[in-house]
């Protein structure tokens, strides 16, 4: 009797195994090539420009001239690097696309005119992606006023749509008018604001901009660019509620991009000053070269 038991159970446990292994949701091996992809990590330099003028007395911290950007252009390219834009980044964190092996982006702050007169030609000229991110409310003003002239002027709407379609300039949202208000820099949480103030005026300001972006261009940015790259915490889920899909600070680091989405928030960019040559200037910023 205690062998039929002991038959009876082995019998059980033997059935019961092969009804498991017939209902089990096979398990997927991954690639060796798949495993590689999903744990990449790839370093990518973020150039923040602002103004381009050509006159030496208006050259500093935030203008250089068009030859330094060129020069910067040139190096880059000699030196292996491919620009890319935001749409490149969110493409790759999603599986849409590749990275080139060693990429770059060229940001440009606020929105100026002189960006349309020498940042742009150059685009062109050597076919590199440039990210522009204008402030709403001077655009609309220099659309009504329609005063063009390199040293004060900011893009028009009109701009802003014929470098879109060229294909290699990316616009993003920069606010639509947080550089002049009093009493708070840029984006940032002012001290004793409350949480649901705080989300109520970013989501004011930065929802405008994106709803002229999208009835100006027909596009609709990817990115907020924090003014002055004053930064609060409590932004983040705001920006996640318009739909941004990455930010950039002004902080100064070589950003790793992972298949994480969330690396792609709180980019760090390094600015760009004038009076340093391309080669000394990105020796400086760990992107050297043995010569030049």
């Amino acid at each position: 009797m205690f062998v039929s038991i002991r038959i009876n159970r082995v019998f059980l446990i033997a059935a019961a195994a092969a009804v498991l292994a017939a209902v089990s949701i096979p398990v997927v091996a991954l690639s060796a090539q798949d495993r590689a992809e999903q744990n990449t990590e790839i370093r990518l330099p973020i150039l923040m420009y602002h103004s381009i003028l050509k006159e030496p007395k208006r050259q500093g911290k935030y203008t250089v001239s068009p030859s330094t950007l060129e020069n910067d252009m040139k190096y880059l390219q000699k030196n292996g690097y491919q620009t890319v834009s935001v749409q490149d980044l969110v493409d790759y964190v999603h599986g849409r696309n590749t990275l080139p092996e060693k990429p770059v982006m060229l940001t440009f702050d606020d929105g100026y005119y002189n960006n349309y007169v020498y940042a742009y030609p150059l685009a062109k000229k050597y076919r590199m992606k440039l990210v522009i991110s204008p402030v709403g409310y001077y655009t609309d003003q220099f659309t009504e006023s329609d005063w063009d002239h390199p040293n004060y002027s900011y893009l028009t709407w009109g701009e802003i749509s014929e470098m879109m379609a060229s294909g290699l300039v990316e616009f993003q949202n920069h606010s639509y008018n947080l550089h002049s208000v009093k009493g708070r820099a840029g984006a940032q949480k002012r001290k004793y604001e409350s949480n649901s103030a705080y989300r109520a005026m970013l989501l004011n300001d930065l929802s405008r901009m994106q709803r002229e972006m999208q009835e100006k261009t027909g596009y609709t940015p990817t990115a907020f660019v924090y003014p002055f790259g004053a930064y609060s915490p409590e932004s983040v889920p705001v920006l996640k509620e318009i739909g941004f899909q990455a930010s950039m600070t002004c902080q100064s680091k070589i950003n790793t991009i992972t298949k994480d989405p969330e690396c792609l928030f709180s980019l760090g960019r390094f600015l760009r000053p004038s009076g340093t040559s391309s080669w000394v200037y990105f020796q400086k910023i760990g992107l050297g070269s043995a010569s030049g």
